[in-house]
């Protein structure tokens, strides 16, 4: 594994971290850092998108998106409004300035991948439920075309509510975090597990969207920044097995009324999950973009 290494570290609780304030955007800028990490991962992101605009991933997706923000999640039937624009966090590892560092996962070799569940360095794998994820990327402004080429920067915290890279204990890991670049039908695939549920905030996942695999390699380039919603009902047989050991009192101390990312309305960012604990589940969210 390559990149700097900060010493471990002890993540307050939120709020305390101020962890995805909506008005707490991160300093977009380039980090000098980025200087030194090279340019052959870049040329080899160049083939890899002109090997992937060709394959398509056929995927299911669910229902339609609820317009009064109160109900279920998006899905594909219709075309859905344009995705809100949503706050990194202090945690993104996109080479912008966040929690004090500029870490950026997205220049190192293998973090394009389907699988994120095991870290490149240490081959360790992060416990939880399986969760595969379909993200369909279209344009709102061409009648939901499909956006083949996009690249897609996905991440989000372990069963315990730890953040690879940032949190104590998983500072030497780089797990639940990785790009996928859009196939022909705009979708994009990512294998993990079920995040877990801190305090203070509803079940999510991050995003960040670029517009070819090329450039995702610092938040510079990025074109939109979001976050998925995860359904109750689904959580809670999720934190009701073994791995999970927090997650249902932080569950029940949070609403989607009261997160202060999602409580102005969810309708296209909460995806429709099928599935069983034993078997794992599947999450499909259609995301559109005003292109």
């Amino acid at each position: 594994m390559t990149g700097h290494r900060p010493a471990a570290q002890t993540l307050a609780p939120y709020p305390a971290d101020d962890h995805d304030h909506h008005d707490d955007f991160n300093d977009l800028g380039l980090s000098a850092d980025l200087g030194m990490l090279g340019r052959p991962i870049l040329d080899r992101r160049r083939v890899l998108a002109m090997g992937l605009l060709g394959i398509g991933v056929l995927v299911g997706c669910g229902a339609a998106a609820d317009r009064s923000g109160t109900g279920a999640g998006s899905g594909t039937e219709g075309c859905p409004t344009a995705i809100p624009q949503e706050t990194a966090g202090p945690y993104p590892a996109d080479g912008s300035v966040a929690s004090g560092q500029s870490l950026n996962v997205l220049t190192r070799s293998g973090i394009v991948r389907r699988d994120l569940r095991t870290s490149l360095g240490t081959g360790h794998t992060a416990a939880g439920v399986p969760l595969t994820l379909n993200l369909k990327l279209v344009n709102t402004g061409a009648g939901c075309a499909a956006l083949a080429g996009y690249a897609v920067y996905l991440w989000h915290c372990t069963a315990d509510g730890n953040y690879s890279l940032y949190s104590a204990g998983t500072v030497g890991e780089d797990y639940l975090r990785g790009v996928q670049v859009a196939g022909t039908d705009g979708t994009v695939t990512f294998q993990t597990v079920f995040p877990g549920c801190y305090a203070g905030r509803w079940p999510h996942i991050h995003f960040e969207i670029y517009p070819s695999l090329a450039v995702a390699t610092s938040a510079s380039s990025r074109i939109q920044t979001s976050q998925l919603a995860l359904p109750e009902a689904t959580c809670r047989e999720v934190y009701a097995t073994g791995d999970y050991p927090a997650s249902l009192g932080n569950l029940n101390g949070i609403s989607l009324a009261r997160d202060n990312v999602f409580s102005d309305g969810y309708s296209t960012q909460m995806a429709a999950v099928t599935g069983n604990p034993s078997a794992g589940y599947t999450a499909n969210l259609t995301v559109g973009l005003a292109r």
